[in-house]
């Protein structure tokens, strides 16, 4: 058996020789490091960012799809799914056997495993594909391992977890685009319509990026170079023989000729990519067409014109898959983004009539949301699915107008139960929005109590610097409601929203929490100044003053119920 302390020393010179390390594990990604959130909400960022690289290695039938299972094995681990993550690893080195990041993040795994001789032998196996520490050449083009290599790792940032602001979104979006560069630079022998599949994710990269800067309001000129070179990735990728990534590039293409206007002076790009009479619409009408026979690729357009708030759009996107595929079980997703669809327009024309902009809006609207998410629990039951159907049962068992009062006790149990049904799920009590649903629901079953431990658990639930605040406000109206039933005390009502407003401080930001503070101070006039009075009485002057500072600052009022459409 090989000295262990040997075999170190040989990694060491190993990675003193290299100009680049492969496998994942030591990527500056947040996934790597310790965890600066609680433990239950790391393992739920991770699965949750797992199940959706599961939705993407179906759609990869290419090399890109060993990028895609070396990161699920990085997850197994993290999840400390170790025997799973050593089964996705060496899968991957038996189909792949030139596969650098499998055999390094095989003898990572073996290392924990204390597996001595096995970390040697893939160690050993490592070297001897990168032509180091070897006097046997390998067969095949080290370069060529090493580009893909590379572009594995660069594709691995698009999934990290834990992102505390949009610096560090930025700073790994630029992490990943390093890495994809580096493997272009080695990548002369690699196939063209491999590259295309690199050129793709660098554009979706890239259009991230610019989206964080034009929200930032940067100068433009910061956002040119990027945005000029996303044009020419794309133009690549519409030349792909994959229809998938062919058609998603045309939407793409379409999204950034819509930023155009955001620019003083038309971008070059546009020019030089021979896109200067070319539109939006037509980019997405090409994207629509080469997809019009391919119900994946037609479901994650229908998503990105669902995110784009492109809602008729994308539901003749979705009408489109149904015609083609029309069984729930195979083709449950354009269902549920149908659903999810009809959700966001009720909702908007509710947002719209509250405004004063439009009547009442259009319930039926919620009815075939039920229909198509029934359809799918039917056969192939979810989390997601079950808190949808519970979110369109939620609303029509409430007044529209206001949410003060039911107007269908049945559909507010039938919501419950699907809450219930979607909490028996891995994932189902981590998350807020159950919580706030659930919350709501038994706030108008007249059950307070029970609502104000739901709003709580929903705050607990938050990530830190969430914008997702209405937990908070239902909380604090909850209370007021209990103290002008007399059902709760100043005293004891003075403590809860004391706490509650400094951890709500503390997991939100301060404007977000002083633009709820408003809305329930101007809903609630009477009990604030009622509890203003008490507070004064006991000398807590300082939150009373808070309270009133809040009245006279002019905060824009936050989306309807934005909180449901985060999951």
């Amino acid at each position: 058996m090989e000295n262990p302390e040997e075999a170190e020393v040989d990694i060491d010179t190993l990675i003193d020789e290299m100009d680049y390390i492969p496998g994942h594990f030591h990527l500056e990604m947040n996934l790597n490091f310790e965890p600066c959130s609680p433990v239950n909400f790391r393992g739920r960022d991770m699965k949750l960012k797992r199940d959706s690289l599961m939705y993407e290695l179906e759609l990869e039938s290419g090399s890109q799809q060993f990028a895609v299972r070396n990161l699920l094995g990085v997850f197994s681990f993290h999840l400390e799914e170790m025997e799973q993550a050593k089964e996705i690893f060496l899968s991957i080195s038996q189909e792949d056997p030139d596969n650098l990041n499998a055999w390094a993040n095989l003898a990572y795994v073996y290392d924990r495993l204390d597996s001595e001789q096995e970390e040697a032998d893939c160690t050993k196996k490592l070297a001897h594909l990168m032509g180091l520490g070897s006097e046997d050449e390998s067969q095949g083009d080290p370069r060529l391992r090493a580009a893909r290599c590379l572009a594995e790792q660069g594709y691995a940032y698009v999934f990290d977890i834990g992102l505390l602001d949009e610096e560090d979104r930025m700073e790994k979006l630029m992490a990943g685009l390093m890495l994809y560069d580096k493997a272009l630079a080695y990548a002369q022998q690699i196939p063209l319509e491999e590259k295309r599949s690199w050129y793709f994710t660098m554009a979706t990269l890239y259009i991230r990026l610019d989206g964080i800067l034009m929200n930032k309001g940067n100068d433009e000129q910061k956002r040119l170079p990027s945005f000029n070179r996303t044009l020419a990735l794309l133009r690549q990728v519409t030349k792909s023989s994959n229809s998938h990534y062919r058609a998603l590039a045309w939407c793409y293409l379409g999204m950034l000729l819509e930023r155009k206007e955001t620019f003083s002076t038309t971008p070059m790009g546009i020019h030089d990519c021979g896109y200067s009479g070319t539109g939006p619409l037509d980019c997405f009408g090409k994207a629509i067409e080469i997809a019009k026979d391919n119900p994946p690729t037609l479901n994650r357009l229908a998503k990105i014109f669902h995110f784009l708030g492109k809602q008729e759009m994308a539901m003749g996107i979705c009408n489109m898959a149904l015609d083609v595929l029309q069984n729930p079980e195979l083709n449950w997703q354009a269902y549920c983004t149908r659903a999810e669809i009809r959700i966001k327009l009720y909702l908007r024309d509710l947002e719209r009539a509250k405004m004063g902009l439009g009547g009442i809006p259009d319930r039926k609207n919620l009815t075939r949301a039920k229909e198509d998410l029934e359809s799918v629990v039917k056969v192939c039951p979810c989390l997601k699915t079950y808190l949808d159907i519970g979110q369109v049962y939620y609303y029509m068992g409430v007044d529209a107008m206001q949410e003060l009062f039911p107007v269908d006790e049945t559909a507010l149990d039938n919501a419950l139960e699907f809450f219930a049904k979607a909490m028996e799920f891995d994932l189902g009590d981590t998350l807020p929005e159950i919580q706030l649903l659930r919350g709501k629901c038994l706030r108008l079953k007249n059950e307070e109590s029970n609502a104000i431990e739901c709003f709580k658990r929903a705050i607990e639930l938050d990530d830190m610097g969430s914008t997702y605040t209405e937990s908070f406000r239902c909380l604090m109206e909850t209370l007021l409601i209990l103290f002008s039933q007399k059902r709760v005390n100043a005293e004891m009502l003075m403590q809860e929203v004391e706490l509650w407003v400094k951890k709500a401080e503390e997991k939100y930001t301060k404007q977000r929490v002083r633009q709820e503070l408003r809305l329930v101070c101007r809903n609630h006039t009477t009990e604030v100044i009622e509890l203003s009075k008490a507070m004064v009485t006991r000398g807590n002057t300082e939150l009373v003053k808070m309270l009133f500072e809040t009245i006279k600052t002019d905060f824009s009022k936050p989306k309807l119920n934005e909180r449901s459409f985060s999951f």
